[in-house]
């Protein structure tokens, strides 16, 4: 036998195992509610595949591949134990087994490890929570992906309504097409009907009601049999206190904005800032992509090193608020075409940060540059830290906190030596550290930080609807503090 034989014949039994975990992982998740994860990325509803290249990518961070053969005990042991709702994270308790000195067997240390999660300490399931989203454009669109997919046993977030202004003939078919294809993220994972008669989309057996209105205040929600529910405004029109008021309509109990709220409308960073919402909050904010992409490496690096102050370049992929040609428009230069132009313009990331880290007292400033891609954006983030470093000093801090800290969900970790932007096009994390750009000479650090500012946002929006909705459940093991 060749070389290569034993290379193919070593990809073929890792296929069959990894073939083995996807009825264990689907199973977990639609009875019990309990989500795997490999270093923080979901192994739910993934192919053979998939499962393998995530396994794989863990060299990326943790410096070495991991296997399935390493992870499958964990897994295997996972439906031996009274499991309550939460995420498992099967390569972080493969890789804390390898160095744990107690001579304990998978079994024994699985059932420690997530101790929290089972018999007397775990979470009960609760019914699901109603959600709407208002305006279908591309966060909505992502946004309903993400609430479908997530869907699981059907205790979580369950989408039931969008709420758009009516487009004239075919308005439901065009809506549902816009969901099932999409340019840059890809066709729907699943199944896509609609029924014109009932102005319904059913999406992988989730029946979303679409309605039809110019105002909020046209709304009933409770009319389509929605309660308490948190509504996703997506739009943009309103942005402070008392325009996004006008959602808090009969069945709707919480806003949430996807972008920068104005005024006392608190903006929070899932992972920074989250923990601040009070439960009586009924308006609130997502913050921008960009200052979900800076704040948590900002928080990073300020807990560790301190930062005495900072600068953010963006470079930005073209929104849908430029125009295609040259023509009218209310900003100096976004009037000119985004296909065809680097468009130097305005960011207010770095005044937000002050909302979302005011702990943080070093003056951020911050401008922005867009580029003529359909997506996926770059922070350059320049810091004057509060003590000397080095290069390698900040990159294994770093890749730590990517893979152990409360952050590894905003902050990923990439040593990819020709990594480019459309290499993180469904990135679920809200910023990747790029370790071959990163540069630091002395006390000055500047970071180069990769995000999907359409998909990567969207997951950080969920994070945030999960947590004031209640089904924000726990990760074990539990990440360092």
């Amino acid at each position: 036998m060749t070389v290569n034989d034993d290379s193919f014949t070593s990809w073929k039994n890792r296929e069959e195992i990894a073939e083995s975990m996807i009825p264990i992982i689907g199973k977990l998740h639609r009875e019990q509610d309990v989500t795997v994860l490999v270093h923080s990325r979901s192994l739910v509803n993934k192919s053979v595949v998939s499962i393998l290249k995530t396994h794989r990518f863990a060299r990326q961070i943790a410096g070495e591949e991991l296997s399935v053969t390493e992870t499958l005990p964990f897994l295997q042991t996972l439906t031996t134990l009274d499991l309550g709702p939460s995420q498992i994270d099967i390569g972080m308790l493969a890789a804390e087994y390898k160095a744990d000195s107690r001579g304990l067997t998978v079994e024994e240390f699985t059932a420690d490890a997530v101790a929290g999660a089972t018999g007397a300490n775990k979470i009960e399931r609760r019914d699901g929570r109603d959600v709407v989203l208002y305006g279908f454009g591309r966060i909505g669109r992502l946004v309903a992906r993400l609430l479908i997919e997530k869907a699981g046993s059907g205790n979580g977030l369950r989408l039931r309504a969008i709420v758009v202004r009516g487009g004239g003939e075919a308005d439901l078919v065009k809506r549902a097409s816009l969901l099932r294809r999409d340019s840059i993220h890809g066709q729907f994972q699943g199944t896509i009907t609609v029924d014109e008669a009932n102005s319904t989309i059913v999406a992988n057996g989730n029946t979303i009601k679409v309605i039809y209105a110019n105002d909020p205040s046209e709304v009933d929600y409770t009319a389509y049999g929605i309660e308490n529910a948190i509504l996703i405004d997506n739009t943009g029109k309103w942005r402070d206190r008392e325009g996004l008021s006008k959602h808090l309509r009969p069945g709707i109990d919480k806003v949430v904005l996807t972008a920068p709220g104005k005024g006392d409308v608190p903006n929070i960073v899932h992972g920074v800032n989250h923990d601040t919402i009070k439960p009586d909050e009924q308006i609130l904010s997502c913050a921008s992509c960009t200052t979900n992409a800076i704040v948590p490496p900002l928080k990073a690096m300020d807990d560790e090193y301190g930062v005495l102050r900072g600068h953010v370049e963006t470079v930005h992929s073209f929104t849908n608020d430029q125009n295609l040609l040259d023509n009218y428009h209310k900003a100096d230069r976004r009037g000119r075409s985004a296909p065809l132009n680097m468009v130097i313009t305005e960011t207010g990331a770095a005044s937000a940060v002050a909302k979302a880290l005011p702990e943080l007292k070093a003056p951020i400033t911050g401008s922005s540059i867009r580029v003529p891609v359909p997506d996926v954006s770059i922070a350059i983030l320049s810091l004057r830290l509060g003590r000397e470093t080095t290069r390698d000093e900040v990159l294994e801090y770093l890749r730590d906190v990517s893979l152990h800290s409360p952050l590894k969900r905003q902050i990923d970790f990439t040593t990819a030596p020709d990594a480019v932007s459309m290499d993180f096009v469904g990135s679920r994390h809200a910023s990747i550290v790029d370790a071959g750009a990163t540069k630091v000479d002395g006390d000055n650090a500047i970071l180069y930080l990769w995000y999907d500012n359409e998909f990567g946002y969207s997951c950080q929006v969920i994070r945030v609807v999960q947590h004031v909705s209640g089904v924000e459940y726990p990760t074990f093991p539990a990440p360092a503090v």
